[in-house]
């Protein structure tokens, strides 16, 4: 069987709605982000299903499409739950669209938040399918931007 999504969790020390709010906030995106693709975000934060903003990227990070350089892409929000779940798409540079989600779900516990964070390329359209380069971003990267979160969320509980 193929695998065509990753979810990774983690429990972090702060409240569902701390970290919601770092989540729908295209800055936040940045912050987090562990691949070093993310350079910069424009817009701002989200509210609904269908809000958009646009991420500045640069995909010489990853070292699999340099060519790329830097391009614009645009986050299109699938789902939006506030302090229980947020998900986008990609649009944007990519002809057709790609079809690839990005997502958190935030689940209340005694010590904080248990925090899934999921990639899933399972309908991506058939022409990337056929190209073979998914995943793009790997189940260690979506590891490694948990921790970011939470460091994120604990630095921001203390600051002045």
């Amino acid at each position: 069987m193929t695998i065509e999504r990753f979810e990774v969790k983690r429990r972090i020390a702060a409240d569902a709605a701390t970290i919601f709010g770092l989540l729908r906030d295209p800055k936040g995106h940045v912050a987090i982000d562990s691949s070093g693709m993310l350079m910069a975000a424009t817009g701002d934060p989200v509210n609904a299903v269908g809000d958009t903003f646009v991420v500045h990227m640069d995909r010489e990070s990853l070292n699999d499409f340099p060519e790329l350089g830097r391009y614009d892409v645009t986050i299109s929000i699938t789902a939006f739950e506030p302090d229980r779940e947020i998900a986008w798409t990609v649009t944007g540079v990519a002809r057709p669209p790609i079809g690839h989600i990005y997502g958190y779900r935030l689940e209340p516990v005694d010590d904080g938040t248990l925090v899934t964070s999921y990639y899933d390329w399972s309908d991506i359209e058939q022409s990337w399918r056929d190209r073979g380069i998914f995943p793009i971003i790997s189940e260690n990267a979506l590891r490694a931007t948990l921790g970011i979160l939470a460091r994120t969320v604990a630095d921001q509980r203390t600051a002045p």
